[in-house]
């Protein structure tokens, strides 16, 4: 890796170090690449692909840089991380910093055919407010448990996004590679793509690329934090800063690949 240092933007700190020990610069194999990832690698360890941590440095500043200017204008961006080990920590990350997620399967059609979409979703937030407000007490104890699951149901395919009103200004994918149909959808609609990509993604596919390591869970638990770190400074959110957050630190590319 290249040497240590602090890389410095907007208030927010870059520490190649701590980068490296939350494990950012490991990529995949080398049989796993994808050529247009190569201007932001270093080298090769161990037969796996290195990035580069300055040049992922530099890439994270320019998307949490973006990230600080639709938050300051009020508009929307939706987290996508819908990969099993980090389901829990997007949901936790977007709650904190105000943001809408999917941490379930992404539904096919939810950008381009978001009337549909909102259609379904409005049905969603209707039946719960009737359950809340009592109104499913006059059927049947089955029908109120048909009620219930189908409550469940959409709760698990909508509940990240019920407050989504239009059209979202930035989807936030945490691995573009599983969640290709996000980013095809949003760039079919012009929504701006902001994206892990590892080394077997190609990284134009998002307009916002952060070349780094999407598998292990303290690289995307890094650049999550880097992220509410730069909303908060935002100054628009009073979401409390959690200074208590524990990353899992790796040693070698064997602990945390693939």
């Amino acid at each position: 890796m290249p040497n240590v240092k602090e890389i410095k933007t907007e208030g927010l700190n870059f520490d190649l170090e701590e980068m490296g020990q939350a494990g950012l610069h490991f990529g995949h194999r080398t049989s796993r690449i994808n050529p247009k990832i190569n201007p932001y690698l270093y080298g090769v360890r161990n037969n796996v692909h290195i990035f580069d941590l300055e040049k992922t440095a530099e890439k994270l500043k320019e998307a949490l840089s973006f990230i600080q200017q639709i938050i300051k204008e009020g508009k929307v961006m939706i987290l996508v991380g819908t990969k099993i080990q980090v389901k829990n920590l997007s949901k936790e990350m977007a709650k904190e910093c105000g943001l809408l997620y999917v941490v379930e399967r992404w539904l096919g059609g939810t950008l381009t055919n978001f009337e549909t979409i909102k259609k379904r979703i409005e049905y969603f937030k209707s039946l719960e407010k009737k359950k809340e407000e009592g109104e499913l007490e006059k059927y049947t104890k089955k029908e109120r448990a048909n009620f219930d699951k189908e409550i469940k149901d959409l709760e698990m395919k909508f509940g990240g996004i019920k407050n989504l009103e239009k059209l979202p200004d930035a989807i936030f994918v945490l691995d573009m590679k599983k969640d290709n149909l996000a980013v095809k959808e949003a760039r079919a609609k012009g929504v701006k793509v902001i994206g892990i990509a590892d080394t077997n993604t190609d990284p134009t596919l998002a307009d916002y690329p952060i070349p780094a390591n999407d598998d292990a869970i303290s690289s995307v638990r890094y650049i999550l934090e880097k992220m509410k770190e730069a909303i908060l400074k935002s100054n628009t959110s009073s979401v409390p800063r959690d200074e208590a957050k524990e990353r899992t630190q790796f040693s070698s590319p064997s602990e945390i690949k693939k």
